[in-house]
């Protein structure tokens, strides 16, 4: 078997699992990040896995991670939601961080929303700030679409000039005025890690464009781009990086801050959620 067949054979095992325990086709995708699972408590849960028990699903290895696939609804919609997610420093390739996108889509869910906890770089932000996410440089590295094309997806070069859809961009920042919370926007910066960034690397991401850093979201968004789902990004600002006045900063300390930032952050979700046809 070839690595293209082998790759959709795993997908497809994994999809035609889900696909036998949930209740309902998900038309939502999600994935929450370092800190930010409340979302999920606010859904009416059907369904909760531990990624262990999904054929062929990587593990989450981080602190912050619940590691667990959530299946319910939220303002009545049909949600699938990953608490916690993968990383390329955790040891996993591009292709395996992203296979649950792959296997979601499979499902048959159209809108992929992801969260994360990332540093800011705008000297505008502050910790706690949310941040919906306008476009990204990826700066990993490397890219999940590498090696065999999965044409039964995508095509072999997906266009990214409008990754993140305008009129969600609008709907967030709508719900976030008619809600009260404070909502930036930017570019988001996505990192291999797992170090954090020095003062010159700071510099350097400020000079080039970007809002906020992170080590997770862009090679997630490179696959949903590539399966065709519109897609949101919101971030939690744990902290704001000042390279004129650096501060140590702790996981513990990243952890504390998207939890103090998740019940907003999930309260967002909702109201935007509540508004989908």
């Amino acid at each position: 078997m070839n690595t293209t067949n082998s790759t959709n054979s795993k997908i497809t095992e994994a999809a035609d699992f889900l696909r036998e325990r949930i209740k309902k086709e998900p038309l939502i995708g999600m994935i929450t990040g370092t800190g930010l699972g409340s979302l999920t408590e606010k859904m009416d849960v059907d369904l909760r896995l531990p990624y262990k028990e999904i054929p062929n699903f990587p593990i989450s290895t981080i602190e912050g991670h619940k590691g667990t696939l959530v299946s319910g609804t939220l303002a009545n919609k049909s949600v699938i939601a990953m608490e916690g997610r993968f990383h390329i420093y955790e040891g996993y390739s591009p292709k395996d961080i992203t296979f649950p996108i792959r296997v979601m889509s499979k499902i048959g869910i159209n809108y992929l929303f992801i969260s994360s906890a990332t540093g800011g770089l705008n000297q505008q932000f502050e910790p706690d700030d949310l941040m919906i996410v306008t476009d990204h440089i990826n700066l990993t590295g490397n890219n999940p679409l590498l090696g065999p094309n999965l044409d039964q997806f995508g095509p072999r070069f997906p266009d990214m000039s409008e990754v993140y859809d305008q009129d969600l961009v609008t709907l967030a920042r709508e719900k976030a005025l008619e809600t009260g919370i404070s909502l930036r926007q930017g570019v988001y910066a996505g990192l291999l890690g797992p170090s954090l960034e020095t003062p010159a690397e700071t510099r350097f991401l400020r000079m080039i464009g970007a809002d906020a850093v992170g080590m997770s979201t862009v090679s997630e968004v490179i696959v949903g781009v590539h399966c065709g789902l519109k897609i949101m990004v919101i971030v939690a600002i744990t902290n704001v990086h000042r390279p004129e006045a650096t501060e140590k900063i702790s996981i513990e300390e990243v952890i504390a801050s998207a939890e103090k930032a998740g019940p907003k952050l999930a309260l967002l979700w909702e109201k935007i959620i509540s508004t989908l046809p």
